[in-house]
């Protein structure tokens, strides 16, 4: 069980007059389905024209701050906003647990009128199927997850497309080949991003290990500097993340090793310890997402989205990488976007040696989507 206890902030266009008393909650990650579902039949056209503009919600699991996940989100809104002006009434809310207190918010969204709820972490997923049976004329979108109903879609980032990426700068400015990883939750989503950090360094240096150190939560910066603290004693001279805050990019800084930013541009952070950010462009879902609402062709099914699309990022990288390893960064992201290189193409064997991919095979969404093994490289287990 994972306690949270946060503060949350809410906000409806401008500040409303009070902040929402943090609770605590916990929430079961569970193992994802074997397969990306198909997407299903458009959803009845909605009302909402003939009433005013569409009122759309987003429910944040972190701090909205000046980096990381949330951050990246609210880039995003901030764009919908610009593109549908009076089309639209966007109201969001920023750390909200996954737990109980979600449930309540995304109820009250609901019954304040929105008509379109984004709700952004994978623990929110129990809680918006509960509330999507309760208002099912309502459309809800619960990113990263893998469950689906008549009014609730699932959406998805490619992240660990940026995150091979980072690999390949890391294998070329490891000193030690000791790569290191501070990892929130053991779910497949976080699984992807070490395994293609760790592909990524492989690629061009295979002496390369990756060292994880799992701390149970999204965000908290004293963990993640604790965490990042403990593998730079173990010799590891290139941290990254799968967590929200900028610790380890400020922690890099301090000790002199290099490390990434991940889901924004953490490069103020760390001027000299930045190598790149794996940056995440969530507008153009959003955009899309709207629009088919607004047209009346909104659907239930799964997307997920990366470089093809837009939404794969590398941002703000560091002048001190090698000219050809810049190069070959390029060269890999414009593969993902043209869909003629995988990031996952084997031959790839897991950490006990077995076959994943066999050589010249990309590893297929259906079995991408569920990942729970480490590939050759990545010391230690998986948590249960």
């Amino acid at each position: 069980m994972v306690d949270f206890k946060r503060r949350i902030t809410l906000k409806t266009g401008v500040l409303l007059a009070a902040s929402m008393l943090m609770l605590a909650a916990c929430s079961k990650k569970e193992e994802p389905a074997p397969a990306v579902s198909a997407p299903a039949a458009a959803a009845a056209a909605p009302t909402a024209a003939a009433a005013g503009p569409l009122k759309v919600a987003f429910v944040l699991n972190g701090p909205i701050g000046d980096a990381g996940w949330s951050f990246a989100h609210s880039l995003a809104i901030k764009e919908v906003e610009k593109e549908f002006g009076d089309k639209i009434k966007v109201s969001w809310v920023d750390n909200v647990p996954e737990g109980a207190d979600s449930e309540r918010v995304f109820r009250d969204f609901a019954t304040q009128g929105n008509k379109l709820i984004f709700g952004t972490s994978f623990g929110y997923m129990e809680q918006m199927l509960k509330v999507a049976k309760e208002f099912p004329d309502v459309k809800f979108e619960h990113a990263t997850g893998y469950k689906t109903a008549a009014n609730l879609a699932q959406y998805n980032v490619r992240n660990y497309e940026g995150s091979y990426l980072t690999g390949v700068i890391a294998g070329a400015m490891t000193k030690t080949n000791k790569l290191g990883i501070v990892a929130s939750f053991p779910i497949p989503e976080v699984i992807r991003n070490i395994d293609a950090y760790t592909l990524g360094a492989q690629s061009v240096n295979p002496k390369v290990t990756t060292s994880v150190v799992w701390i149970s939560t999204w965000f908290d910066p004293a963990k993640e500097r604790d965490a990042s603290n403990a593998m730079i004693g173990q010799g590891v001279d290139v941290l990254n993340q799968v967590t929200d805050s900028i610790a380890s990019v400020q922690l890099a800084e301090e000790k002199g090793v290099y490390a990434f930013g991940i889901d924004s541009d953490m490069s103020k952070w760390g001027p000299k310890a930045h190598l790149a950010s794996a940056a995440i462009n969530w507008a153009p879902y959003y955009k899309q997402a709207i629009q088919n609402t607004l047209d009346g062709k909104w659907t239930n099914g799964s997307n997920w989205w990366g470089a093809k699309e837009g939404m794969t990022l590398m941002s703000s990288i560091n002048p001190a990488i090698p000219e050809k390893i810049r190069k070959l960064v390029d060269e890999k992201l414009a593969g993902m976007t043209a869909g003629t290189f995988n990031a996952f193409t084997g031959p790839i064997v897991d950490a006990s040696g077995k076959e994943m991919v066999a050589a010249g095979k990309a590893m297929p969404d259906e079995q991408l989507i569920g990942l729970n093994l480490y590939v050759k490289g990545v010391k230690g287990s998986i948590p249960k």
